[in-house]
């Protein structure tokens, strides 16, 4: 019997694109929060917090559990988290008497999910026997890019439509979408990235100076995209007199479609790119964008530069993991899970010291994207490094 392994790329894909709901769906409605609930919005900050925070739990706790009980199960329990923490966020506020209580526990509950979906996508798709993996990988991040821009367009239109009070159906419509893929993740073919399904063990990879170099990567590859993404909104609506809802349209979103496109590109022509000579542009031009974001006085030029650092970050996260997977194939669910913590790593720390920058400098916002010219710029030394470590990468 063949296996159809481009079902196991599908539920991939789905599963992406449902980590990008749970990321992005309750920050559309902190305001909510806040005027139904009266919770303040110092407590809501806490959201985003915590759904980073198990996130980087699940990276650390992910590798020994997935090796011991296996793939599948890990990834239907991962759409399960999903869908239970989104249809919680419905109606758990409603049944505690603290209502942050009932969402936070909500977030808790689907940031597991997309944890488990974060570590266990990419060796899943790196295990398939597809020709070109760096395009593979590049492609199946771009999902959830594009899960993102939808997630933000459709509620948008959702909330235009029926109102935003409807805010708990729409929860429960995005719930179908794990629920679905429950059904894809327990029928398709699934196998280990590791020879002996094991994998090396945390302790040996630690020791294998490249993949040092790779978790550097990884975590200022997460610092540069949040960092920018975090203040794209602020820059649309300063250069362009946008409302906070139009502005979310004009940054957030075209940054994330510009790395979504980056990584398209890169899945399409992979095989007749370099991916380290490819990776190495997108940081300079990363550095350039962050550089007109932070010294331009003209608040369009900023603008764009959020927009296409967006472009320029697309590629940096699924290529360092490209890299690591053909330069240490035995790495296992370890390695990935290493990476991931990394980039979530980098994620959380890039936006806070842009935000303490841009605090101490009076709330100066170009003293603080200045200072996150730091992150590309160990990038680029980073990608020297690995060259001088590493053979060149195939091209297919």
């Amino acid at each position: 019997m063949v296996k159809n392994y481009k079902k196991t790329l599908t539920a991939c894909y789905l599963g992406f694109i449902t980590q990008a709901i749970a990321a992005n769906f309750a920050p559309l409605l902190f305001l909510k929060f806040h005027t139904d609930y009266g919770i303040p919005l110092g407590k809501i900050a806490l959201i985003p917090a915590a759904f980073f925070l198990t996130q980087l739990i699940v990276d650390v706790l992910c590798a020994p559990l997935a090796d011991r009980i296996g793939y599948r199960k890990c990834v239907v329990a991962s759409e399960l988290c999903s869908a239970a923490g989104l249809v919680g966020l419905a109606f758990l506020p409603e049944l505690f008497p603290d209502s942050f209580t009932g969402i936070l526990i909500s977030v808790i509950v689907y940031a597991v999910g997309s944890g488990l979906i974060e570590v266990l996508g990419s060796p899943i798709v790196e295990a398939c026997p597809f020709e070109h993996k760096e395009a593979a990988m590049s492609l199946l991040h771009s999902f959830y890019c594009w899960g993102s821009v939808g997630v933000i367009l459709i509620s948008t239109l959702f909330f235009a439509v029926f109102g935003i009070g409807s805010w708990k159906w729409l929860a429960c419509l995005w719930a179908l979408l794990p629920l679905y893929n429950i059904y894809n993740f327990a029928t398709c073919p699934i196998e280990h990235p590791a020879p002996d399904g094991k994998g090396t063990k945390t302790g040996s990879l630690l020791r294998i100076p490249l993949f040092w170099i790779a978790i550097i990567l990884m975590i200022c590859a997460g610092a540069s995209e949040l960092s920018m993404a975090q203040w794209a909104s602020a820059y649309a609506e300063s250069a362009l007199g946008l409302s906070k809802a139009a502005g979310d349209l004009a940054g957030p979103c075209m940054f994330a479609v510009t790395m979504g496109i980056s990584r398209v590109i890169y899945g399409k022509y992979g095989n007749k790119l370099n991916l380290t000579k490819f990776m190495f542009c997108s940081g300079c031009l990363c550095l350039l964008c962050y550089i007109a974001a932070s010294v331009s006085d003209a608040p369009v030029i900023g603008l764009i530069g959020c927009i296409l650092c967006g472009f320029s970050v697309g590629i940096m996260w699924p290529g360092t993991i490209s890299i690591c997977s053909g330069q240490i194939p035995s790495g296992g669910t370890a390695m990935f899970a290493l990476l991931a913590m990394a980039g979530d790593l980098g994620g959380a720390f890039g936006p806070g010291l842009v935000g303490n920058i841009t605090q101490n400098a009076d709330n100066n916002l170009q003293k603080g994207m200045l200072a996150g010219c730091i992150f590309p710029l160990v990038l680029i030394l980073s990608l020297i490094i690995m060259k001088s470590l590493r053979k060149d990468v195939p091209r297919s």
